[in-house]
């Protein structure tokens, strides 16, 4: 049989056979599961293609397997405490994980902890990345969503608090569940609350795009990859389709089934729990607490396919086969790193990891800017996702200025990486 082209990845909370296992999208056919204890909701993940990471209910540690060895427990990377939520950024560099209402930001490579940001007051509750790995946003008890850009999160100046680039607050309830559209910074984000009502933002301004209110509380929200339709897991165990395509223009709306694409689909019997959608948009998946995993045709509304479980299901996602996963003797490019629960694991006495290069320049060598370059790049991210600001195309001659401004930033850049790339090269080749 030909490898698949995407997989579901679920868990649910029983744990009796697995924790986590992987199933073929079409066939429903079980290839692979990992065993070693049961992972929380929302914080099972999938690491560059070539690990599995999963947090232990209700223990402070994340359980480590490498993707192609399922028979075998790999790692615990142990945290501060009892995590929450957990997820990993799509280009595999940072792993980030919800503790109490702290977020906690690692870097893979080298393990070290980057960043505890303490924004939220109450337990977070969802953690989502954007497509390009620039942005993520948090959701919690508190009822805030907020929205962090990456690049000033992981700033060297530790003196200054990162803060979150917009903070999301019309929900009166705490936030169940989060799902990030396509574009990046472009990108359409949903927030779903146990207030019954899911909201759909703009991320690059911040801005309330949709809100729809339902007959119940919602659990699990997801889009359809073209971003037609909104899908939407109730307590009660239905799922709302909301077409984003009416021709209504009320931005706050309550939800009726009609013949325009709101519909709702009707089988499991309990809180729907997960929700996610095949590449193509065909298929949607869905994981509730009846135990049981469904595969719905979107056009039709009806399961074709029904996967019992031994408990309640925590986690449920489609995502593409990676290529290591069904050969079994291939092994990760990078092992993993012993993670650090510490911003400064020196001064903690955690020892630091060696075989580390670190560069100073000499001071007559050193390039002073009023600016970092991680606050230059989160400032030309600023405005490239200003595209709504009418500060930016209110006239054609303010544009034609922030044009020119970000041009100039851009060839100060160039010259910042030239000149450091030429020190670099001198250093390296200078003889002994």
């Amino acid at each position: 049989m030909s490898a698949p082209m995407e997989i579901i990845v679920c868990a649910d909370s029983a744990g009796q056979l697995w924790n986590c296992a992987v199933i073929e999208l079409h066939s429903g056919t079980n290839l692979l599961s990992y065993r070693g204890g049961n992972s929380s909701p929302r914080a099972l993940t999938v690491l560059n293609g070539e690990y599995i990471l999963g947090a232990q209910l209700g223990k402070n540690f994340i359980n480590v397997w490498e993707i192609q060895r399922k028979d075998q427990l790999q790692q615990k990377i142990v945290c501060p405490g009892v995590v929450t939520c957990l997820t990993s950024s799509p280009n595999g560099l940072y792993l980030v994980a919800g503790i109490a209402e702290a977020i906690y930001l690692w870097e893979v490579s080298t393990g070290n902890l980057l960043a505890i940001l303490s924004r939220h007051y109450q337990d977070l509750t969802c953690l989502r990345f954007t497509d390009d790995s620039s942005h993520f946003i948090s959701g919690g008890k508190d009822n805030l969503a907020l929205v962090w850009s990456l690049a000033s999160v992981v700033q060297l100046d530790s003196t200054n608090a990162p803060e979150p680039r917009h903070v999301l607050s019309r929900h009166s309830l705490p936030i169940t569940d989060i799902h990030c559209g396509l574009m990046g910074p472009q990108a359409r984000v949903a927030t779903a609350s146990l207030d019954q009502t899911v909201k759909l933002w703009e991320l690059s301004s911040g801005e309330m795009l949709l809100s729809v209110l339902f007959d119940v509380g919602i659990m699990s929200v997801t889009l359809d990859p073209c971003e037609y339709y909104l899908f939407c897991g109730g307590s009660d165990g239905g799922i709302f389709q909301v077409s984003l395509c009416s021709q209504s223009l009320s931005r706050d709306k309550t939800f009726q089934s009609d013949n325009e694409g709101n519909q709702v689909f009707k089988g499991h019997r309990n809180l729907v729990t997960c929700l996610s959608v095949s590449m193509d948009g065909t298929l949607l998946l869905s994981g509730s607490h009846d135990e049981t995993i469904r595969l719905w045709d979107i056009q039709s509304k009806q399961s074709i396919r029904s996967i019992n479980q031994k408990g309640p299901v925590t986690n449920a996602f489609i995502i593409p086969a990676p290529a290591n996963m069904f050969l079994p003797d291939s092994r990760p490019g990078i092992p993993l790193p012993r993670f650090s629960r510490h911003l400064n694991p020196s001064e903690q006495g955690e020892g630091v990891e060696t075989g580390g290069v670190c560069v100073r320049l000499a001071p007559h060598t050193q390039v002073r800017p009023k600016e970092t370059y991680l606050e230059k790049a989160d400032k030309l991210y600023s405005l490239m996702s200003a595209v709504t600001d009418k500060s930016v195309f209110g006239s054609g001659e303010n544009t034609k200025v922030r044009v020119s401004e970000l041009e100039e930033e851009v060839r100060t850049l160039k010259k910042v990486n030239k000149d450091l790339y030429d020190f670099s090269a001198q250093l390296l080749t200078k003889p002994n």
